[in-house]
């Protein structure tokens, strides 16, 4: 007897279907074909093992598994279940008709029992997209896809929990609730500090508004221990949580990546990653044996940052170059070419120079000029040209802090809260405004929104004339300080860009890596 049913994998985060069928005839032999790996063919006795444990009996027959299309290579244990059920129901003589509208995941173990497998979200949106009645997933992968709607999505433990689905019994017990709250309620909180206990530094709380604001990239040069890294893990405090389209974007990626199995629902913080600046190219970018993402791809829609930047291979911050522009990451192999979406806010922090002082009080920089020059020449021209907001951070003296504290009047710095409603405010202002097309950002802005949204009055075009010439900067300088200046007005509540947006944006930029040194 002929049986089939349907699984699926995942080549990035495009889903391909995979056809079960298996065949019990006369003969003697078992054959699994269609492309398996070591891993997909060692199934074959985990799952005759895990059937047996259950009361079911192979007959001593001609058993032939085949999983199409052939032309793919079958990676992983996810097939595990499919294989079982479609085996059980052969060998039995079942045909139930969950069987054909149905996709069944998971990893079987010795004794019946169900594993969590990576990318359950994906496969339940394809599912949906494409006529599934329903997706049988292990329980702790299936609660990452309980916010997708409009599909059957069954959690289960183990295979008995399978057959009682396959033999239509009343299965209400296994069906994820879509109405239950997430249980963590930690995860709707703001993480890291709160940017009030950030003394002074406005010029640099400013520029960590207008970056969250308009996720643009940041970096932040100044001595040791001046409040660079306590500043940059303020930022998630002041980050608006992530629109729908965008938290099924980012779930996908992680759900790919085996890293939101057991979470549930789909995330709704953004990401926040933060690579040791050891990381290889493979960690940081995507690829190895599997095209797994990386840190960038990870950090869609969130934050990538880079402590002490100067220190990362210079190689590996070049090809972060073309990702930051397009958004996107292509990994392209002999036998495959797979693209994850990387559209990530930069935040870096660096020293100025090797000993760490050079701009601070007299005297205390002991580098030479040759000594800075190469040190900030690990960060390329065109890697800097790509930063939209470049701040000088200059370090207080422990006696400028006491002073701070111990005055009569302290004064009370700006809460993370409050400047995260402005940063929201400005957030809504971009979703109304690039509303269908794709980008949720200022930053993403191409060349035809920033022809649209960006017009310039004749006072605008004579200040920015008088910027680009006084400040010698490049045409991809040009537009991103149309695109803060875009970012600056929607703070202010601006239709249009002002004058005066363009000087503060441009104002951002007098720390380009030539001007550092002056």
């Amino acid at each position: 007897m002929l049986c089939k049913t349907y699984c699926a994998t995942c080549l990035g985060l495009t889903v391909v279907a995979i056809t079960v069928e298996t065949d019990v005839s006369g003969g003697i032999g078992i054959q699994l074909v269609g492309l398996p790996d070591s891993a997909v063919k060692e199934s074959l006795t985990r799952v005759l093992t895990a059937i047996r444990s259950y009361g079911y009996n192979i007959p001593g027959k001609r058993i032939i598994i085949n999983l199409a299309p052939a032309d793919i290579k079958k990676q992983g244990s996810s097939f595990d279940l499919a294989i079982a059920v479609t085996l059980i129901c052969a060998a039995t003589e079942m045909e139930p008709a969950r069987l054909k509208d149905h996709m069944f995941l998971g990893e079987l173990a010795l004794d019946g029992s169900i594993r969590d497998v990576p990318g359950a979200l994906p496969i339940t949106v394809y599912a949906r997209d494409n006529g599934f009645a329903g997706c049988v997933l292990p329980y702790e992968s299936a609660k990452e896809a309980v916010d997708i709607e409009g599909v059957d999505l069954y959690g289960v433990r183990n295979l008995a929990d399978v057959l009682r689905i396959l033999r239509g019994e009343d299965c209400g017990d296994l069906l994820m609730d879509r109405s239950r709250q997430d249980p963590d309620p930690a995860k709707k909180k703001p993480r890291g500090p709160d940017f009030k206990v950030v003394r002074g530094q406005e010029h640099a709380r400013r520029g960590f508004e207008i970056a969250a604001a308009g996720s643009h990239n940041i970096i932040l040069i100044g001595s040791p221990g001046c409040g660079k890294t306590l500043m940059a893990s303020c930022l998630p405090s002041i980050l608006p949580p992530m629109e729908t389209e965008e938290s099924i974007e980012t779930s996908k990626i992680y759900s790919v990546a085996g890293k939101s199995i057991g979470s549930y629902g789909l995330l709704k913080t953004r990401p926040f990653r933060t690579p040791h600046n050891s990381a290889s190219r493979v960690a940081l970018l995507g690829g190895g044996p599997d095209a797994l993402p990386g840190e960038i791809s990870l950090a869609h829609n969130g934050v990538l940052y880079l402590d002490e930047i100067a220190q990362f291979s210079k190689v590996t911050l070049d090809l972060l170059r073309q990702p930051l522009e397009d958004g996107r990451i292509v990994i392209s192999r002999a036998r495959y070419r797979i693209e994850y979406p990387c559209s990530f806010m930069l935040v870096a922090s660096m020293n100025p120079c090797p000993c760490g002082y050079y701009g601070d009080e007299p005297g205390r920089c002991t580098c030479t000029r040759g000594a800075v020059e190469s040190y900030r020449s690990r960060i390329s021209g065109p890697m800097m040209d790509r930063i939209d907001l470049q701040i000088f951070v200059k370090s207080l003296s422990a006696v400028e802090l006491l002073k701070l504290n111990a005055s009569a009047a302290p004064q009370q710095e700006e809460s993370s809260a409050v400047i995260a409603a402005r940063v929201e405010r400005a957030r809504a202002v971009q979703a109304a405004r690039f509303s269908g097309t794709g980008i949720f950002t200022n930053a993403a802005m191409g060349a035809q929104q920033i022809e649209r949204f960006c017009p310039l009055s004749e006072a605008c075009r004579s200040t920015l004339e008088k910027i680009l010439e006084k400040m010698g900067l490049s045409a991809r300088a040009y537009t991103r300080i149309l695109k803060v200046a875009r970012t600056i007005a929607d703070l202010a509540g601006e239709s249009d860009i002002l004058p005066q947006h363009l000087l503060e944006a441009a104002g951002f930029r007098f720390l380009d890596r030539r001007r550092i040194l002056d």
